[in-house]
């Protein structure tokens, strides 16, 4: 709705300003939401350097030539000293109680558009993930259903490294340490894959022997192969069960090694060679990119004539780049300068270069993480000790519900107030996640919204229970929402589509956990000064009711596009 109106206001003040006597480009009128206004233009400071005029008289005169058609989403108009001042009509405030009751679960969708491959994650299977990995599934998560609602075909992979020395150590630690089977297996990978680091650092003359299993995988030899898959196999189906637990889901899981094997990590390699810009570096291969501003050369070829994951990525995002309109990758912080230089040397060969997010670390109270050390929190530990504490709120609040009930809320709960505290940060920014905040009911965060959710949904069910309520098929009279607490709500579910859209234009999905705060806020401060079961006219009550499932419903769908459950009670 608020795109709608937005693009109303850009057309009668374009021709406002051409009856005028002027011209402008759209892009200066400048159209911001205010605290005194719906949406502002400040267009009479850009004609004003251009006319060499007063913008107070220009913002003035502009306003008396707007033409607003009838029926039209723009209300009241101003001019407030040089600023010009829209407010949206009752027409804007009816039509959008209409379109979420009409469109329900696809209210804030946008129209189908590109296809886009977004790749996020893609741990090394070495173990478990921690908490140093979740964020990058958050945000990519987030990210690819945000594009979804905007109306995109997006395809979620996982890069798996199955080939890279890491794996090496684990394939080699299978041989020389028992695997717990009664373990989840990506712990249990774990598990001997820090035996391995230990033993390998005590004895460094084995590390001749994970060499040749690296270069036993390069050409193709089938047992070398085969103790690496099932490794990796091993550490996939415990991250999977992980991810899973986030409410995170990937659609294709692609393998590194099917690049080499296919021979597209030798022609990217050839093609590179072909621009002129490799080099021997004490015997490896680089790539010069100096002239995209890298003083450092990009290795892509050993001494020995092995390539590295970078080399192989280069072929995965050759061919990433012929399976959709836009590539999308999420990476860590410590990928900055390698993601810059992957981009420059597609650029150099002619491949489409993949968009990148980058983000910053997130940690724990307690410190850094590394798996080769065995100095990390498990995403499983983490998980169980946030739904314990969950469930023990729960408990507190719900004597009512069963002990079924209370765990799967506490799920719901948990999981949603880790991924709310983790995508509620700008990416560029580091955070420490602290889950006892994350989990406090009474600050607006996962739980605050989840819980205004499930008073909609409580609230809706007693009137039902009292025959006020005949359901969301019910006629009622949107006029009659005119309490100014009704007017802001209204208003605030009326912008979602256009958070969704800016969200999906920056890709930066804290925005939208922003709005899920703001959109809970307004639904309580609505229920806290406008009686609803208790109104006395009959139409009335009809009219907040349906009020209350709207909102109920825009809550929903944004907890829905930030991957958080919308419990119905709690």
């Amino acid at each position: 709705m608020f795109l709608e109106f937005k693009a109303q206001v850009e057309s009668v003040l374009m021709d406002a300003i051409q009856n005028a006597g002027f011209e402008i480009e759209v892009s200066d009128l400048d159209l911001e939401p205010s605290s005194y206004a719906d949406l502002a233009s400040r267009a009479a400071f850009k004609l004003a350097s251009l006319q060499k005029q007063n913008p107070k008289d220009l913002a003035a005169h502009l306003v008396s030539e707007l033409k607003i058609p009838k029926g039209s989403y723009i209300g009241a108009v101003k001019a407030v000293g040089p600023y010009i001042n829209f407010e949206v009509s009752r027409t804007y405030i009816e039509k959008t109680v209409a379109e979420v009751r009409e469109k329900q679960e696809k209210f804030g969708s946008g129209a189908p558009k590109e296809k886009i491959l977004l790749e996020h994650t893609s741990a090394n299977p070495n173990g478990p993930l921690h908490v140093g990995h979740i964020r990058n599934s958050i945000i990519g998560d987030t990210l690819s259903r945000i594009l979804r609602r905007a109306g995109y075909d997006v395809e979620v992979q996982y890069y798996v490294n199955d080939m890279g020395r890491q794996i090496a150590v684990v394939s080699w630690a299978f041989e020389h340490f028992k695997f717990n089977q009664s373990r989840k297996s990506d712990s249990a990978i774990a598990e001997i894959y820090i035996k391995a680091n230990a033993e390998l650092e005590a004895h460094p003359e084995h590390l001749a022997e994970i060499d040749a299993l690296m270069e036993g995988v390069e050409q193709g030899d089938a047992a070398t192969l085969e103790n690496f898959n099932t490794a990796v196999a091993l550490a996939l189906e415990g991250i999977k069960e992980t991810l899973l637990r986030m409410n995170v889901v990937h659609d294709k899981f692609v393998k590194e090694s099917s690049f080499l094997m296919s021979g597209a990590v030798h022609a990217i390699v050839e093609r590179i060679k072909a621009t002129g810009r490799t080099e021997f570096d004490n015997g490896a291969l680089v790539v010069e990119l100096a002239d995209y501003g890298f003083e450092k050369t990009l290795v892509i070829q050993r001494s020995n004539g092995t390539s590295l994951y970078t080399t192989r990525d280069l072929a995965y995002h050759e061919w990433k780049a012929g399976q959709a309109n836009r590539v999308i990758d999420i990476f860590g912080a410590d990928h900055k300068l390698i993601s810059g230089q992957l981009r420059a040397t597609l650029n150099s060969i002619g491949i489409q270069e993949p968009e990148v997010v980058i983000f910053e670390f997130v940690s724990l109270p307690e410190g850094s993480m590394s798996t080769r050390r065995g100095q990390f929190i498990s995403a499983d530990d983490l998980f169980d000790k946030v739904t314990t504490a969950a469930f023990e709120e729960v408990e507190k609040r719900r004597t009512d519900l069963s002990k079924a009930t209370k765990l799967e809320i506490a799920e719901m709960v948990g999981m949603g107030a880790v991924r709310y505290d983790i995508v509620r940060v700008s990416p560029e920014k580091s955070t420490v996640f602290n889950w006892k905040e994350a989990l406090d009911f009474e600050k607006q965060g996962a739980p605050y919204i989840q819980y205004s959710h499930a008073r909609a949904c409580s609230i809706l069910e007693k009137a039902k229970e009292e025959k006020a309520w005949e359901g969301p098929e019910s006629e009622i009279e949107a006029s009659l929402l005119i309490e100014p607490s009704e007017i802001a709500l209204i208003k605030k579910m009326a912008v979602f589509e256009s958070v969704i859209e800016h969200c999906a234009r920056e890709l930066k999905p804290h925005t939208l956990a922003i709005y899920a705060r703001e959109l809970a806020d307004a639904f309580n401060q609505f229920y806290r000064f406008v009686p609803v079961i208790a109104a006395e006219e009959a139409k009335v009550r009809a009219a907040r009711l349906a009020l209350v499932d709207c909102a109920r419903i825009v809550i929903a769908n944004t907890l829905e596009t930030l991957g958080i459950g919308a419990p119905k009670s709690m």
